[in-house]
């Protein structure tokens, strides 16, 4: 088999098996946005409809009529921005310190978060609830929000790797030009790493956007309530509206998809570059 050709054959079995691949992930989205449109006595016909008939546009209204949907969509966008903008500003500055400096005890600091990264969330979820009951913010939406500007084990860890792909020679040049550590930081090192920074803004915008749990363990207003929460109160005593709630799980799902459809070179590139070395 010619060389070209070869290339082209493993190329076409690469994009099938991602085509096929990517059909698992499809279907679900699809059946959701079709449930949305379609009139409750077509959501669960024998066999399934996957086309509405007819479609069923007066969900979107009703939906965000059930709810406070705008209320919910302003409390989910003030958590999320927040909480994103705290990973983006503390992960880069501890994985750069992991990455770049000599300091002592920074081997033993990384081992520790890497050993936190192993430990399941449901194990630290009743010692959190404590703490933040203990200070009172339990009701609020701090605990949401302030553990982002602490850092996260895990975005650390990427962002890290990816530092340590940074040719040391940069921060040397700088130096001799007068430069301190910060400005190395701020001027060079973090704007080469922004596609990195960018791929973990990604990941906390959709851990913050889809949270249900944090929401449903801190928050006892239904004032300050997510829309993740908001999905819950389709769910009454004579049934639920799932119309109504794949409506909103839509609306929901759709902002993810637009923000990875414009930023996915840049997700990609930041998940790629980020094991280059370690």
């Amino acid at each position: 088999m010619q060389p070209i050709v070869k290339k082209r054959f493993k190329f076409t079995i690469a994009h099938l098996c991602l085509i096929i691949a990517s059909a698992f992930f499809l279907v679900p989205f699809i059946w959701m946005v079709s449930t949305s449109l379609k009139p409750i006595t077509q959501i669960f016909s024998y066999p399934p409809e996957w086309i509405p008939s007819p479609f069923q546009w007066a969900n979107y209204i009703d939906a965000i009529e059930y709810i406070p949907f705008f209320t919910f969509l302003k409390n989910t966008v003030v958590i999320t921005v927040l909480s994103t903008v705290g990973v983006a500003i503390s992960c880069p500055l501890v994985a750069y310190s992991f990455a770049k400096l000599e300091w002592k005890g920074r081997n033993v600091l990384f081992v520790i978060t890497i050993a936190v990264m192993m430990i399941p969330a449901q194990v630290t979820m009743i010692p959190l609830f404590l703490l933040f009951n203990k200070i009172g913010w339990v009701g609020t939406p701090l605990p949401l929000i302030v553990p982002a500007f602490f850092g996260v084990p895990f975005f650390i860890f990427l962002l890290r790797q990816f530092f340590m792909g940074l040719p040391n020679t940069l921060r040397d040049a700088a130096k001799i030009d007068g430069a301190g550590e910060f400005r190395i930081y701020w001027q060079i090192m973090l704007p080469l790493a922004q596609p990195a920074v960018l791929a973990v803004a990604l990941f906390q915008f959709m851990n913050s956007w889809t949270d249900f749990i944090g929401p449903l363990l801190y928050l006892t207003d239904e004032v300050q309530y997510t829309l993740s929460l908001g999905l819950q109160q389709f769910q009454t005593q004579m049934g639920t509206e799932w119309g109504l709630m794949m409506s909103v799980a839509t609306m929901m799902t759709l902002p993810i998809i637009v923000m990875f459809f414009f930023l996915q070179k840049t997700f990609i590139n930041g998940i790629t570059f980020s094991g280059i070395k370690g």
